[in-house]
């Protein structure tokens, strides 16, 4: 299920994958390395993720220009960029793909009939939201514990916290 960040599920349900979760968790570790790289074994420790999924993560976001590798017996991993130029979204499109679709189809891509036909505008509008959120928060942010007022603030609506 690529591109599950905020893709709706056969069930209705927007979820986040373990593999995202990690990639950005692995992501904020690299942001608070003061100096030098950090070991996989390190940071799978620092996060408790398993050693094997990391490697593979990190290679993603090596891929992706998010992470940069240095082998050898001084070699690890650190941001190929500053934490404040990361966002949360390029994070989770390195690992799984768009943050939002419907059945494996990007939003403005979907054609539905009749009445259903105002529900592309829906998925459409939900991608904007999920953007809104992703593409504001940094690595830096969450390094330092500091989110956008906008974030902070939907965090802090009562109903952001109960499940439905």
């Amino acid at each position: 299920m690529r591109g599950v960040v905020a893709a709706i599920s056969d069930n209705g349900i927007v979820r986040v994958s373990a593999k995202a979760d990690y990639a950005v968790r692995v992501a904020i570790e690299l942001a608070t390395v003061e100096s030098g790289l950090a070991k996989a074994e390190d940071l799978a420790g620092a996060q408790q993720i398993p050693l094997n999924f990391l490697v593979k993560i990190l290679h993603e976001l090596r891929l992706a220009g998010i992470v940069r590798s240095q082998r050898g017996p001084d070699g690890g991993h650190r941001l190929a960029r500053p934490a404040a130029e990361i966002s949360v979204a390029d994070i989770l499109r390195a690992v799984e793909g768009p943050l939002a679709e419907v059945r494996g189809t990007p939003p403005e891509a979907l054609h539905y009939a009749g009445h259903a036909l105002p529900l592309q505008r829906v998925w459409v509008a939900l991608r904007t939201n999920v953007r809104a959120v992703l593409e504001t928060v940094t690595l830096a942010d969450l390094a330092d514990g500091q989110l956008p007022n906008g974030v902070d603030s939907l965090a802090d609506e009562h109903d952001s916290w109960v499940t439905r």
